[in-house]
């Protein structure tokens, strides 16, 4: 038998093998069994292949409302910035003084990527979710918060703005800390990372005295303790977005690392917070919640939030659920910090993930890994960052064995763009986003 028609028997017996293992994906009802799938699960992470598509955004927030009122889910934490997403978290939960609407709220998330949080689907998520929470009691209320690493300054400012009204010794520290990032312009973080390369001084013990000094007069500030809780983690942030830009210029898997071992770190802060019973819902990009472990990422000696927290967390439940699509259109730029433009990406290469499903059928389709958990074989699954470039696709496959990689598995044939809010941003941070821009 000729190569050619081995291959050819091969991937029928594959496409045969997925399309037994799928289930149909047309509306929230068809969600049954990874609802059955997650069960009493305290971690349910929900991926996507890009940051810029309509439907994993819907898809995602199908999933979560149905998490929320069946699993009681405690929590949305997103890869979004700290300060941003803790001002949407007290809108949502009705604090004074935290916005007129979801729209006001979300203009305020004017990093770039803007259209990453500043879009409608958000929108009207968020008023879903502020709505929902006027029924329960205060303590039970869904919370939504940010994961990433990226807000130093803003960080600072949050820390500033309430300590000014509540320890103006603690305050001293913060502002040597401001003073001792002024030289290095450090509104634009890489301007501190190019800045500091090479240096033996930086920034670092700064920044550390303010956790401590915080950490140390906590048990007496008497403002409502989540409020509390976020001044610390803000001055967490602080520290490890300080590490973090202070290693970007040696490369390698270092910054990464620090992104993903920060966001685990406020992961397993938020549910200490929230108590023995809290479940939580993340949303980030395929390649932060796929187990890095079953990627060519580990090769380079990356590990991401997927793999670290079913490490640590398996006992309580770690359910992953991957995204991907054949063919649409998608929200990105041409560079750092450019226009966002609305770009059709192309059919999904020969031998890819994608295109197996596709040639399933091209229905969307609800895969559960268990029921093809035997197959081990490792193909390409595409991963869209925000600077893309359909012209030059190549390197946006990630070689996968994805029974190992996720949990479940959602295939959208077709895809739209994210609709944004058209938010200009104020500022251009260049994190690290080895090797697909997320």
């Amino acid at each position: 038998m000729s190569e050619k028609i081995q291959l050819k028997t091969f991937t029928e017996e594959l496409i045969n093998l997925l399309k037994n293992s799928s289930h149909k994906l047309e509306n929230s009802t068809d969600l049954n069994p990874l609802m059955e799938e997650i069960g009493d699960s305290r971690f349910v992470l929900l991926g996507e292949a890009s940051h810029g598509t309509h439907e994993y955004y819907t898809w995602r927030m199908a999933i979560t409302k149905r998490l929320i009122t069946e699993k009681k889910i405690s929590m949305i934490a997103v890869e979004g910035d700290w300060p941003d997403c803790y001002r949407l978290n007290r809108y949502i939960k009705g604090y004074p003084d935290s916005g007129k609407n979801a729209v006001e709220v979300l203009h305020s998330f004017n990093r770039w990527p803007t259209w990453m949080w500043a879009n409608w689907e958000m929108v009207a998520f968020a008023e879903w979710l502020k709505k929902h929470n006027t029924k329960l009691p205060e303590n039970e209320k869904i919370g939504f918060y940010g994961l990433d690493v990226y807000s130093l300054w803003e960080s600072m400012e949050e820390i500033t703005k309430y300590l000014e009204k509540t320890d103006p010794t603690v305050l001293k520290t913060v502002n040597k800390a401001m003073d001792c990032f002024e030289p290095f312009n450090v509104r634009e973080g890489f301007s501190y990372a190019d800045r500091t390369y090479g240096l033996t001084k930086t920034c670092e013990e700064a920044v550390e005295k303010i956790l401590i000094a915080i950490r140390h007069k906590m048990k007496h500030y008497n403002t409502d303790h989540e409020a509390v809780f976020s001044l610390e983690q803000n001055a967490i942030v602080s520290v490890n977005a300080e590490r973090y830009y202070h290693a970007m210029m040696r490369g390698g898997e270092s910054t990464w690392n620090i992104r993903d071992r920060h966001m685990v770190e406020t992961l397993n802060r938020l549910m200490d917070f929230h108590g023995k019973k809290s479940k939580v819902v993340v949303w980030e990009h395929n390649t932060h919640i796929g187990d890095a472990r079953a990627t060519d990422m580990s090769r380079g000696g990356l590990v991401n939030v997927g793999q670290l927290m079913k490490e640590e967390h398996e006992k309580e439940g770690v359910v992953r659920v991957g995204f991907g699509s054949y063919e649409g259109d998608v929200l990105a730029a041409y560079q750092w910090g450019g226009a966002t433009k609305k770009m059709t990406f192309p059919k999904a290469r020969k031998g890819s993930w994608e295109h197996l499903m596709h040639e399933m059928g091209n229905e969307d389709k609800l895969l559960l890994s268990k029921d093809f958990e035997n197959l081990k074989s490792t193909f390409g699954h595409r991963a869209i960052g925000v600077v893309y470039d359909p012209e030059y696709e190549s390197g946006n496959y990630v070689q996968s064995i994805l029974s190992s990689r996720y949990e479940a598995f959602i295939f959208l044939d077709k895809t739209s763009s994210l609709h944004s809010l058209h938010v200009k941003p104020d500022g251009l941070q260049m994190p690290e986003t080895y090797p697909w821009g997320v």
